[in-house]
């Protein structure tokens, strides 16, 4: 599938949260190869129906917009994959639900002549399960890598277990911009940016939420602005059982703190210091040169995450702040993390991406079938079960009774599954937690 142009290159894009629709759009945008022309791209978006599937608020904040865009479930998703033929298809999901679409579609595109180039890869910092979601990633044309670091580990977990490694493509995050901090505003600004799930206890949140607000306390002449990430019943990439905006009713908070929604990149726009835990904003800042804290209040663990920004020079706890601690950056350890390479040096980074793309379109011969490293043969006690979740047999091929994908749903069935995703996301975040804690009594 040489690309010219004058044909229009077909690209799509599965997504199952608000996040990963973002990372999984901009970076199919940032890919596409140099000889193409942008007004003969087509993008169109999936979004995997779940609990995490974004609202129409949601994928307006995101603001990343598609030629088409709707909501599948993942059988739905494979049969229009074997009707439609595309050049580029980005699946951008949790590892699990990237191994089921790679099996699906494979069964799919069994004995078809040409298939789209299949990318897939992390939405930011990967601090947890490294193994487990490398290899559920496995079988992918391009394993997207963020910066060198992640880099070299995937390729050491993949060599590691005598699995391809070949795939494994070294870009940068795709959301990264904006303009490089030029000094302070007035007023001096503090952004906390939340987290769903880091930390998870009450306990945790609260003291976090207390001691931005003793912040604001301390410094009259700051706004501090706590960021959150979705309103009470939406969902993100996980799930949040206590946000914020619940722990503050009834605080007596002053009159220079505040809760704010909205793009991040233009909440950085007038951010002085961005305070975080280990979110992925906190990469966006330093990219920005935007001074930078992960917190160590609560501990540098893995389970929070900070533990990835060890050797960053940005690790400081909210006393240090209190006492007006600015942080300094390490340029070794930001290098090697693909940020703060601003301009030219950023668009580059996606270049090999963009050549390895060109390559496998051009192939006249088509690509091989997808060949994950999980098989039945390789994980017959995992495998199975993650294809089952996506109604998916051991084969790949739709279980019996999958749901139907011969009719776009009704005015009637797109009431009931609004109403059963709405139940389900107030079950997760209401009454499981309620579950949770009457199990600890």
């Amino acid at each position: 599938m040489p690309v010219s142009a004058t044909k229009t290159l077909r690209v799509a894009v599965l997504a199952d949260s608000d996040t990963r629709w973002k990372w999984g759009a901009l970076t199919a945008k940032r890919l596409i190869p140099d000889e193409s022309d942008d007004s003969d791209v087509r993008l169109d978006g999936y979004l995997l129906r779940g609990r995490a599937t974004p609202t129409a608020r949601q994928l307006q904040e995101v603001g990343v917009h598609a030629d088409s865009l709707r909501e599948v479930t993942s059988v739905e998703f494979l049969r229009e994959m074997e009707q439609q033929s595309y050049d580029i298809l980005v699946l951008s999901l949790v590892g699990g639900g990237v191994q089921a679409m790679l099996h699906g579609l494979r069964a799919a595109w069994a004995g078809r002549e040409k298939r789209p180039v299949v990318v897939t890869g992390y939405v930011g910092v990967v601090y947890e399960k490294l193994a487990d979601g490398l290899l559920l990633r496995h079988g992918a044309d391009l394993v997207l890598a963020n910066s060198r670091q992640d880099a070299e580990r995937f390729r050491a977990v993949y060599d590691g277990v005598g699995a391809d490694s070949t795939a494994v493509t070294e870009v940068a995050l795709p959301f990264l911009g904006g303009a490089p901090y030029e000094g302070e505003h007035k007023p001096y600004t503090v952004v906390f940016a939340a987290q769903p799930s880091v930390p998870d206890s009450r306990r945790d949140r609260t003291y976090l939420l207390d001691r931005l607000i003793q912040h604001a306390r301390r410094h009259p002449e700051r706004e501090v602005l706590l960021k959150l990430r979705s309103k009470p019943g939406e969902h993100t990439t996980h799930i949040e059982e206590l946000p914020y905006q619940k722990l503050v009713q009834g605080k007596d908070v002053p009159a220079n703190f505040r809760l704010v929604y909205g793009h991040m990149g233009e909440v950085l726009d007038h951010t002085d210091l961005l305070v975080t835990v280990s979110s992925t904003a906190a990469l966006e800042a330093l990219h920005r040169r935007i001074p930078t804290v992960l917190l160590t209040d609560l501990g540098i663990r893995e389970t929070l995450g900070n533990h990835h920004f060890v050797g960053s020079g940005c690790l400081a706890s909210w006393d240090q702040l209190d006492a007006g601690h600015r942080p300094a950056p390490d340029a070794e350890w930001v290098a090697r993390q693909g940020v703060a390479a601003g301009g030219a040096s950023y668009e580059r980074a996606f270049d090999a991406g963009r050549e390895r793309i060109a390559k496998l379109l051009a192939r006249h011969r088509g690509l091989p079938p997808l060949n994950p490293y999980y098989t039945p043969e390789t994980a017959p006690g995992y495998l199975p079960g993650i294809l089952a979740r996506h109604h998916l047999g051991p084969d790949g091929v739709p279980l019996p009774g999958a749901p139907a994908a011969d009719k776009a749903p009704g005015p009637v069935r797109q009431i009931v599954r609004r109403a059963a995703r709405g139940a389900y996301r107030h079950g997760v975040q209401r009454v499981a937690p309620v579950i949770r804690r009457m199990g600890e009594l």
